[in-house]
């Protein structure tokens, strides 16, 4: 069989391998897939009408596709083995015929042979699928190499720009650095922000949240400007301070989304400074509120509180509840982190916050189970005792789950004992395997039998059917 030409053969590959920023090894391994795939169809073309499809799955596993890029052109080879008798002309050729040429074969060894067809004869049929494969492999080693590009990431926030709108997602193009193509991202809309316009060709900071492999799309990346990475990032870019490390961020409680349009996005952020003269809040704040202005300004308005961590629990939540002024706070149950902040009566809507948004990014920033009271309604001793019920609650259900974490401990050391007398009673063939020449090779010897006369055995016979009378 003849050479296929494909004019431009070497410029092709070239073209696609910068076109799809892949290297040129891997479009022309996809274009040999591709081209097989092609030869498998026209092969399968030729029973179309006439009989039933003959080839099984794997028919063509033993086919391969050589390019040819001096001569610019493609041969289809077949590796077939050395046999007396044919059975199967694609995967077998005879001794006889092979000897013609090299005296010394043998059976059973593999031959490559030219199985190209005429280029007549390739069939449109065979050169769409081509094409179509040709199309699919690329875009498969596209997003490998986008996943692979992009899960070790060191900065995970991305500029995005908006190209399209599929449901109610966002479809943006990203790039993972200067000078890498841009890739599509999609922003869902629970990571969206209620403030931000999306229209066509904005440009926003984004969060890489991951890089999943989605059903029949393969690789995909997914962004995020809820979350609270961006955050961290964007304080990170604004404070030097931080960047230095005198300044360092402890806890970020982020609620972008709230359950109400009545309540907008807000922040929390909790920061703390290594160095004594450096005021970590004036630091994220800056001169006249310029440093966080940016920060807000890139999330589009969003609040955003800056607190001081404190090593003391009380004080922390205290500063927590900002911009409330608390008065006293109570830690009621340390060990179950459960507190009581009083504050006074004009306090008590600022501490709660509309809708208790102030108090509920307060708890998750602390870790704390805060209660916002009254102080001139709060009253001590009944409060105490609710709270000695609560935790004699708690320690019960503590009780019944270490009780039962005991029992299914238990039940699994029982179960391995069991596992294990089994294995030894019913070894496993993985066993068997293990033992290798040790112990266990004396039992896979064949039984020792003693030499006996003839008649012996038969009057043993005879002696158990007496027996059993």
């Amino acid at each position: 069989m003849a050479l296929v030409l494909l004019p431009g053969l070497a410029n092709l590959i070239e073209d696609i391998s910068e076109e799809k920023k892949l290297p040129t090894p891997v479009v022309e391994a996809a274009l040999r897939e591709a081209l097989l795939k092609g030869y498998e169809r026209y092969r399968r073309t030729l029973y179309l009408g006439i009989s039933e499809d003959p080839f099984e799955e794997d028919y063509f596993s033993n086919f391969d596709v050589a390019l040819d890029l001096d001569e610019e052109g493609y041969r289809v080879l077949a590796s077939k083995i050395i046999v007396e008798e044919v059975e199967s002309e694609d995967h077998q050729i005879a001794l006889a015929e092979v000897m013609q040429v090299a005296e010394d074969a043998q059976v059973g060894d593999t031959v490559v042979l030219d199985v190209t067809p005429e280029k007549e004869d390739f069939g449109r049929m065979a050169a769409a699928t081509t094409k179509q494969v040709l199309a699919q492999k690329l875009r498969d080693h596209q997003r490998r190499m986008i996943q692979e590009e992009f899960a070790d990431l060191e900065d995970p926030v991305l500029t995005a720009r908006v190209i399209r709108f599929e449901r109610q997602s966002v479809i943006m193009a990203v790039s993972s650095g200067l000078g890498r193509p841009e890739v599509e991202a999609e922003l869902p809309r629970r990571d969206q922000l209620p403030n931000d316009n999306y229209r066509a060709n904005a440009t926003f900071k984004v969060f890489l949240k991951e890089v999943s492999e989605v059903p029949r799309r393969g690789p995909q990346l997914f962004v995020s400007r809820a979350n609270a990475g961006l955050v961290v990032y964007l304080f990170e870019n604004e404070v030097p301070e931080i960047q230095e490390g005198s300044v360092r961020i402890v806890a970020v409680a982020r609620e972008a989304n709230p359950p109400s349009r009545s309540v907008g996005p807000r922040t929390k952020v909790a920061v703390d400074s290594v160095e004594r003269e450096v005021d970590p809040v004036g630091a994220c704040i800056g001169a006249r509120g310029s440093r966080i202005q940016q920060v807000v300004n890139e999330l589009r308005g969003e609040k955003i509180d800056v607190i001081r961590w404190s090593q003391d629990p009380g004080q922390y939540i205290a500063n927590s509840l900002s911009p409330a002024r608390v008065e006293m706070v109570r830690l009621v149950d340390p060990e179950g982190q459960h507190a009581h902040v009083l504050v006074p009566p004009d306090q008590l809507s600022l501490a709660i916050g509309r809708e208790g948004q102030n108090v509920r990014l307060a708890a998750r920033l602390t870790g704390w189970k805060i209660d916002i009271k009254n102080s001139t309604e709060y009253d001590q001793a009944s409060e105490d005792e609710k709270v000695a019920e609560l935790i004699a609650m708690r320690e019960e259900e503590e009780a019944l789950q270490a009780e039962a974490e005991a029992r299914m401990e238990a039940e699994q050391v029982l179960r391995a004992e069991e596992d294990a007398r089994l294995r030894e009673l019913y070894p496993l063939p993985e066993d068997e395997e293990d033992y290798g020449d040790g112990d266990y090779a004396e039992y896979a010897q064949e039984p020792e039998v003693d030499a006996q006369p003839e008649a012996e055995p038969a009057a043993e016979a005879a002696s158990d059917e007496d027996e059993a009378r």
